[in-house]
């Protein structure tokens, strides 16, 4: 009946307005009388019509701006992809892809095409559309930089990154000398041409070498540390003296630059000083994704526009701008990546390809049509590779690396990438370039780029390690090994304490490994070794004590709990250790269990007090992460939970039923390792019912009667739960336990909770 209504309702309100609209506009062709309205002959052609039509949205300016777009992506994520095929980065692939459809070969072969493609009129929009990507890329590197890196990182780091300056600069100035005359472009003075050609040869492409090391596995090594450490000093430091450059160029004389240098301190200054802490006190305040809401995000992008045209304004270039409001975010790196994430795909993917298929529109490699031109750019290429491979290999040595570390740094350091192409960009708007020395200029920035996996994957063959065997130990199934995984290195010392009672007396057969994961949205790329240090030396310090050898492992992970599952089942462990903390015993009975806050409603069932559903809580006794590692995981696992621990000496274990059998296993380990004191409660009358555990706890006591005792009162005491140190459970035995509500629950020791 309800659909019949809503038909007869649509039917009437359509017709009804469809009519109304015929008869307005039959009433007001009469409205036309005198207007000397010129009506098309009936006999026109509609077809040449719709044709002409046609050809006129096509040249439509916004139309030619969405093909440029769409043609640009398609082909540079293509080239980026075959790249990625043959071990390069993307990048690579992106600037050739620019050259491609510029008149180097496209603009060649295919002149009407490309002449409708990218006519010169609307290479306006095209330029001002990719230098939006730039400034949005360039606010995303200067967020991925550290400003704090040159004061806490090593002093090697900042000797190594100025020298890779310095030596490049003073040889590009001096190339610039020999070849002024001829490729500089007429009324530009020397020192515009030399200063540019020397900062064009001192830049590194600190995002491309960063995702270099990452994809080589070197972020974690000193190699990697030392590398990427050297190419965020290098950036920080060449884009303060490519604005010093910039600012000269534009003053016409150094004298008139002094005013410009003035300006852009004080700039720098109000950044530093004012804008800083007030970004710090806002994303502070919204450091998580559902509070980082439009108008805070709003709050930061006027920054860094603002930011963009205080540069431009006073003469450093806009990009400068994008880039200090960039290293002037809140330094949170949870807060950063959410940032970055909304701001790298647009100008990654969408933007930053039309600045190389602009780029590649400016180079025109036809134009070196003399073996001179060529031998020219090979003398740039070499230069430009001598100046800041070399130049930063031998700084390297000199502070103190091997060889091999030297000459991986200076692989590292010639990549030029990206920020190549917008330091000739820039110098070339400016005027300082002239269109050979540019083309130029691109090819080295391309066959330094191009050379660095080559390079470094020939230095690693010369410098070939030799093959370390696998330790004796690891590679015996036969003895027993445990993996302990911690969050904090309060709690990887006390679940080594407990991995070292189990094993103790057998350093022989038996094999501990420490491992911390960190989480990669929460730490920074040059924070990573410090981290490492900083988590893991407490524990390998612990296992000192407790003369307890160990392998240590450390990991920056982007699913911790999947990674956890893979090292150990991979790594074919007899137990896994992991630990959780001590919310289960805060609050009255049940409180907080595991972050599961819950009010009782009745002896069986609880309901979840934020989200009101209700459920038996045995299905939910720990937090997800930890279930999943608990399905997932193919040895038995311990879950540690933490109630003032300190020693494994009093241990409570009770016995629900016949399925906890294995848990004397355990108490066999502690007591012939550890000499543990282990009482064993009969909770579900099952030890005289069951002939595995009566055995078990008999071979126990002839060994050492002294150490295992069974007790059959279910009433247990506070004061004997007081005296323990840790209860050991099974995991079905503790759902029962968190159950049935036992009284006893908020009194019992530390917990360790065994899957088998």
């Amino acid at each position: 009946m309800n659909n019949i209504k809503n038909s007869v309702f649509y039917i009437t309100i359509i017709g009804g307005f469809t009519a109304l609209i015929y008869w307005v506009i039959s009433k007001g062709a009469a409205l036309e009388v005198g207007r000397n309205i010129v009506k098309k002959q009936i006999e026109s052609n509609h077809w040449n019509d719709f044709l002409d039509s046609m050809v006129h949205n096509l040249q439509h300016p916004l139309a030619i701006l969405l093909a440029q777009i769409v043609t640009i992506i398609l082909v540079a994520r293509l080239f980026g992809w075959f790249f990625r095929k043959i071990g390069q980065p993307s990048v690579i692939g992106e600037m050739i892809a620019g050259i491609v459809l510029g008149p180097s070969l496209v603009g060649m072969y295919f002149p009407e095409f490309s002449a409708a493609l990218f006519p010169k009129e609307s290479l306006g929009n095209l330029q001002f559309l990719s230098q939006i990507g730039l400034i949005l890329f360039m606010f995303v590197i200067g967020m991925e930089l550290d400003l704090k890196v040159l004061k806490n990182k090593a002093h090697d780091a900042v000797v190594i990154s100025h020298a890779s300056i310095v030596i490049p600069f003073a040889l590009g100035l001096t190339l610039a000398y020999f070849i002024y005359h001829t490729f500089a472009p007429i009324g530009v003075e020397f020192s515009s041409f030399g200063l540019f050609m020397g900062i064009a040869m001192s830049i590194t492409a600190f995002p491309v070498l960063a995702r270099i090391v990452q994809e080589r596995g070197m972020q974690k090594t000193k190699l990697g540390t030392i590398a990427i450490t050297c190419a965020a000093a290098d950036d920080i430091t060449a884009w303060c003296i490519l604005a010093v450059v910039i600012a000269i160029v534009k003053a016409g004389s150094f004298t008139s630059s002094l005013y410009v240098i003035g300006l852009a301190i004080l700039y720098v200054i109000i950044m530093l000083k004012i804008v800083r802490p007030f970004l710090k006190r806002v994303g502070d305040l919204n450091a998580t994704r559902e509070s980082l809401n439009k108008p805070v995000v709003a709050i930061f992008f006027i920054t860094l526009l603002i930011s963009a045209y205080a540069a431009e304004l006073i003469g450093i270039h806009a990009l400068f701008g994008a880039f200090l409001a960039g290293a002037i975010m809140p330094e949170n790196n949870k807060f950063r990546n959410i940032f970055i994430e909304k701001v790298e795909d647009v100008a990654i993917i969408v933007l930053l390809p039309l600045f190389f298929v602009f780029t590649g529109l400016r180079t025109q490699i036809g134009l070196l049509n003399d073996p001179g031109l060529w031998k020219i750019t090979g003398l740039i290429i070499a230069v430009a590779v001598v100046g800041k491979f070399f130049g930063s290999a031998l700084a390297a040595k000199f502070v103190g690396q091997n060889w091999k570390d030297s000459l991986s740094i200076g692989a590292l350091m010639n990549t030029r990438g990206l920020m190549e192409l917008v330091v000739l960009n820039i110098g070339y708007d400016l005027g300082v370039l002239s269109t050979e020395i540019f083309t130029m200029m691109v090819i080295m920035a391309l066959v330094t780029t191009f050379m660095t996996g080559p390079a470094l994957d020939f230095i690693g063959f010369i410098f070939k390690d030799k093959e370390t065997a696998v330790p004796e130990e690891i590679g015996n199934k036969s003895k027993y090994k445990i993996l302990l995984s911690f969050a904090t290195p309060e709690r990887g010392k006390k679940l080594l304490k407990i991995a070292n009672s189990l094993v103790k007396k057998q350093p022989d057969n038996s094999i501990v490994t420490a491992m911390h994961l960190s989480l990669s949205t929460e730490i920074h790329s040059f924070d990573v070794k410090d981290h490492e240090k900083k988590m893991l030396v407490p524990v390998i310090e612990e296992s000192n004590r407790l003369n307890q050898n160990i392998v240590s492992l450390f990991k920056v992970s982007n699913d911790i709990d999947t990674d956890i599952i893979d090292s150990a089942n991979n790594g074919d462990y007899d137990l896994l250790l992991i630990g959780l903390g001590q919310s289960i015993f805060d609050g009255t009975l049940l409180g907080k269990i595991l972050g599961f806050t819950t009010r009782i409603v009745n002896p069986d069932r609880l309901i979840d007090k934020f989200t009101g559903k209700e459920g038996l809580f045995e299905n939910n006794p720990f937090d997800e992460r930890t279930r999943h590692i608990i399905a997932k995981s193919k040895m038995p696992v311990g879950i540690f939970i933490d109630k003032d621990f300190k020693d494994v000496n009093q241990i409570f274990m009770p016995i629900f039923d016949k399925e906890d059998a294995f848990l004397i296993d355990y108490a066999k380990k502690l007591i012939n390792n550890n000499g543990s004191q282990i009482t064993v409660l009969n909770a579900g009358a099952e030890i005289k019912n069951t002939r595995e555990i009566q055995e078990n706890i008999r071979s126990i006591e002839q060994i050492a009667p002294n150490h295992i005792m069974i007790m059959n009162d279910r009433t247990i005491k506070k004061e004997f739960l007081e005296n323990q140190n840790l209860m050991i459970i099974s995991l079905d035995s503790w759902k029962k336990l968190i159950e049935s509500q036992s009284i006893w629950l908020n009194n019992t020791p530390s917990v360790l909770i065994l899957k088998p």
